[in-house]
């Protein structure tokens, strides 16, 4: 199969376009059950941006019921696990409305010798409409791994962080030979060095990937397509989890965010999705984007 690959058809039959156990990213940004239809931008007018709500449906996230909902999700869920690799993991991204029904699902199919590796909470900086009870204004993505010898580049300068000024000030007080400035730290019998200039692990909120970057059509980045991500915050998922030449799959691709990221940082793709505007979407900002792929426009 070719590497670079974009395909109209549901998740459930990834594995007509992607070969068994070579995956090493998957990343699922699915409908989230939120119980409306997306509408799609699709330019401007005289100088003024279109509306959503005026304009096509690029998906319908309406379902009968919760159960109706999760039943959908887990059949697909169960594809994806068997496409990954040995060393793969898979982002799954919901917000509070199925995240943690989802979770049990994800737990029982990614069972020993799969593992849930932890969950990152995004911060979209949207804001947040008026109702009883505390605002939801972040997005979760869970993170799970095929086996335990899972790809993590921890050490990439996307996963990494400056040091608090007064950590810097209180422990970074040595230079070694290079002239970097270091301090180390005994934890159970065993030191640990850690230089000032390579910064501490990121932590597990993200909130410097502004959802607004990819959904203003003052920005660059906007596709018009609904619910579409930033770029930044795929480029540290596909950064972290995933090596130069690996295998990527989105079978949720939307407006082709992973696609083109993915292709930027040297890795494969496949990207699939139902519906006749995302695949569109994805097509026009794949080729402007100078990447090379195999269209399988044709729904299955």
């Amino acid at each position: 199969m070719p590497a670079n690959r974009l395909a109209r058809c549901d998740a459930i039959d990834a594995s007509e376009h992607v070969e068994r156990a070579s995956v090493d990213l998957a990343y699922l940004d699915p409908p989230f059950a939120v119980g409306v239809a997306f509408g799609a931008r699709l330019g401007s007018e005289r100088g003024v941006p279109s509306s959503r709500a005026n304009g096509p449906v690029a998906y319908d996230d309406r379902w009968p019921s919760l159960a109706a909902y999760l039943e959908w999700l887990e059949a697909r869920l169960r594809v994806i696990h068997t496409l990954l690799s040995p060393r793969g993991t898979m982002w799954l991204h919901l917000d509070h409305r199925a995240v943690h029904h989802a979770a049990v699902l994800c737990d029982r199919i990614f069972a020993p010798p799969g593992q849930r590796l932890g969950e990152v909470i995004w911060v979209p900086g949207n804001g947040q409409k008026a109702r009883k009870g505390p605002g939801a204004t972040h997005q979760t993505l869970m993170i799970y791994a095929k086996t335990s010898d899972f790809v993590w580049n921890g050490e990439d300068p996307v996963l990494r962080e400056p040091f608090a000024k007064t950590s810097l000030a209180m422990h970074f007080k040595r230079k070694d030979a290079k002239g970097r400035l270091f301090r180390d730290r005994t934890v159970n019998g065993k030191t640990y060095r850690y230089f000032a200039d390579e910064g501490r692990a990121l932590g597990s909120v993200w909130s410097d990937c502004p959802s607004m970057v990819a959904n203003t059509p003052l920005r660059k980045e906007t596709t018009g397509y609904p619910t579409q991500k930033p770029e930044k915050l795929l480029e540290r998922i596909v950064r972290a989890s995933s090596g130069r030449g690996s295998l990527v799959l989105d079978p949720f691709s939307g407006s082709g965010t992973t696609l083109v990221v993915a292709a930027k940082l040297g890795r494969a793709f496949v990207g699939l999705d139902v519906g006749a505007r995302a695949i569109a979407t994805a097509q026009s900002r794949l080729s402007a984007a100078g990447v090379s792929f195999e269209l399988v426009s044709a729904r299955r």
